[in-house]
């Protein structure tokens, strides 16, 4: 009787434990699922919010001004060929910036005002300085120059003029020279004759404001015309109108001799120089990368004006003392008595 109850206990004790064991694996394999279930909503949870932060990244990036890429001392203002968004980008320009501004932008570019919707791409300055001599591709002092009192450099390779009085700048802007089939004549020219309005010889519908010979013979001078972002004469070199009506009063004229079939003095000294990188990268271009890389050392342009020096000074001399006699034969003729008419009775 004892053994049997000692069975019974052994029986109910293992019963206890094997249902124990059960419940055991059960919950572990509850707690196994909760674990999956969790494991599974995390990590859509953090796809989801990954995904979002993705999408919030796109639209904040999208949000950005698409025409403007930043470079730092120059910036690109980029016009897609799409008209409307063209246009948008172009209204959004001309609101950004003042009237002084846009035309200092468009300098740089080498463009006026007419043919700014040509551009694709313009290169614009991070600081706008509207009298653009912050920007000047030309040494603001040349020694060499000192004892030159009126001087003007045309350079073909970066499309740009510049003025010289005594050594120092004082002006700089932009031009389009002549196209590679009508390239303009370079070396050491002197200013000759000017004209408010001149017709081109090669079309008579051309206009040409504040024409100023410098190539008599070859009918080359500087005037204003379209400039379209690139060398597009026929041999001049075109200006803006501001730029051309400046350089029309300051260079002088040659002064000829009675007759007019000879050349008694000379004009103002101009040196047009170099070429074009022809089918490369537009020069100014260049400047959202370098912003020097348009600039002409001192010693470049010392190299290319001293051989000319002695001719520059001597005809500066010959023309003073030129211009001084006509000046004292004038101020003579001045004081001379008037004659009476005598009238017959």
């Amino acid at each position: 009787m004892k053994n049997i109850s000692v069975k019974k206990s052994f029986l109910y004790t293992l019963f206890i434990t094997l249902t124990l064991v059960s419940c055991k694996k059960e919950l572990e394999k509850i707690n196994d699922k909760i674990s999956d279930t969790a494991s599974s909503v995390t990590e859509e949870s953090e796809k989801k919010d990954s995904l979002m932060a993705k999408k919030d990244s796109v639209v904040q990036k999208e949000s950005l001004p698409p025409a403007v890429q930043e470079y730092g001392f120059y910036n690109a203002y980029i016009f897609p060929k799409d008209k409307k968004v063209r246009d948008s980008l172009f209204a959004s320009f001309n609101k950004k910036f003042t009237e002084k501004e846009r035309y200092a932008i468009l300098a740089l570019n080498r463009l006026d005002s007419k043919n700014k919707w040509n551009a694709d791409t313009l290169v614009v300055p991070a600081k706008i300085d509207t009298t653009l001599m912050e920007y000047s591709p030309f040494p603001m002092q040349l020694d060499v120059l000192s004892p030159v009192k009126k001087f003007v450099v045309f350079s073909y390779p970066i499309q740009a003029y510049g003025v010289y009085s005594n050594g120092t700048l004082v002006k700089w802007g932009p031009t389009s020279m002549g196209k590679k089939s009508a390239k303009t004549k370079t070396g050491l020219t002197f200013a000759n004759w000017k004209k408010k309005l001149a017709i081109s010889t090669v079309s008579s519908e051309w206009k040409l404001p504040y024409n100023f010979n410098i190539f008599n013979l070859d009918g080359i001078g500087w005037h204003q015309y379209d400039l379209p972002g690139y060398p597009a004469s026929h041999s001049c070199l075109r200006l803006l109108m501001n730029d051309a009506k400046w350089l029309y009063g300051y260079a002088d004229t040659w002064v000829l001799n009675p007759g007019g079939a000879t050349t008694k003095a000379k004009g103002t000294p101009v040196l047009v120089y170099g070429d074009y990188p022809w089918g490369k990268r537009k020069p100014w271009r260049r400047l959202l990368n370098d912003p020097n890389s348009n600039n002409v050392s001192v010693e470049e342009m010392t190299k290319m004006i001293e051989p000319n020096i002695q001719k520059i000074l001597k005809e500066q001399d010959n023309r003073e003392r030129v211009v001084d006699s006509i000046r004292a034969a004038k101020a003579e003729i001045e004081q001379m008595p008037q004659t009476t008419k005598t009238v017959e009775p």
